[in-house]
């Protein structure tokens, strides 16, 4: 009974943050900050995200923070580096220590490199001759615990900020996890709320205009005219998943699925399998099911091989994502360690 009412808890608390994500489904295409929705991870990305429900160590940080506790390693890191759109690149780092009996603690750091962009302004449209490189980070601190032997529970706290030549917009997000094993021939069940913070405006010096108006005294000075920015709310979600393995052993074949309501544009399935043979090469594949018809990626694909490290482990693995229009494929590769 008490994992019963630790899953109560756990899912009150979901359903009561998670309000926004359920509410605006409607305003398609009209949030900011979507680069706290690229996925990071080969594994996970490789099942198109669908493996809420089992995720665990420091994989999880990104894609369900409760399944940090669904490790028994002390620590674990993992690198990440994607080949996004258009030449972006997508680069992670992440951390998960096992405090005791506090629980496990999590940091992450997420940067998107949108490359250099050529400076154009009114007075010369076809460039400055300059350049600017937008930056767009997030930095994670996440808490997990197992509240009993089936039960894990975790939240992460994000600073995000976005820059653009010398505007800045920066702010808070959290992100609250669930997992339950039932019990019952391995399935798992998943819940993650997502992206849930206030809105972020853009602020600083390129908002501002030195000039005399035309109203003015000709004999006055010029005034600094200050502008100002619409705010943008965050890419909200909220997940249900669930997780089974059809063959358990040495050699285990896995089965993903789950649901993801969307705040800024339409629910969408996500699908995947896993096929792992001795515990040491995986094989994997996902899918998103969509309505909306101007979405880019389809089937997404990887490999991962284990590589003894005494007596430790590290994981090399591999996702590519389909693109279905205009870009090459996205490409993922990461690395994960335990000691």
């Amino acid at each position: 009974m008490k994992a019963y009412r630790w899953m109560g808890m756990a899912v009150a608390v979901l359903m009561i943050t998670a309000g926004t994500a359920w509410a605006g489904s409607s305003r398609l295409g009209t949030a900011g900050a979507p680069e706290m929705r690229l996925p990071v991870g080969a594994r996970s990305t490789a099942l198109a995200g669908a493996n809420v429900g089992d995720v665990s160590g420091v994989e999880a940080l990104y894609f369900n923070p409760a399944g940090l506790a669904a490790t028994d390693n002390s620590t674990e890191i993992m690198f990440s580096h994607t080949d996004y759109l258009a030449g972006m690149g997508l680069n992670y780092f992440g951390l998960g220590q096992s405090m005791g009996g506090l629980g496990m603690f999590g940091v992450s750091v997420k940067v998107l490199s949108v490359g250099e962009i050529m400076r154009t302004s009114e007075i010369a449209p076809d460039g400055t001759g300059e350049t600017f490189s937008p930056t767009f980070s997030t930095l994670g601190l996440t808490y997990a615990k197992r509240m009993t032997d089936r039960v894990n529970f975790g939240g992460t706290a994000y600073y995000v900020s976005e820059r653009i030549m010398q505007e800045t917009a920066a702010g808070a997000a959290f992100d609250f996890g669930f997992q339950y094993d039932t019990g019952f021939h391995g399935m798992k069940l998943g819940m993650a709320m997502k992206n849930f913070g206030s809105a972020l405006g853009f602020t600083g010096s390129d908002f501002e205009l030195n000039q005399r108006l035309n109203t003015d005294d000709p004999q006055s000075g010029n005034k600094t005219l200050a502008l100002s920015s619409a705010s943008f709310e965050l890419p909200s979600t909220f997940q249900l998943a669930l997780s089974m393995p059809l063959i358990q052993g040495v050699n285990t074949f896995s089965l993903h699925g789950l649901y993801q309501n969307n705040s800024f544009d339409v629910d969408e399935g996500r699908v995947g399998a896993e096929f792992v043979a001795r515990k040491a090469l995986a094989l994997r594949a996902g899918y998103k099911i969509t309505s909306n018809t101007d979405d880019l990626f389809g089937l997404s694909y990887g490999a991962g091989v284990r590589v003894p490290l005494g007596a430790n482990h590290m994981w090399v693995e591999y996702a590519g994502q389909q693109v279905s229009d205009f870009f090459d494929n996205v490409q993922t590769i990461s690395v994960a360690m335990n000691f």
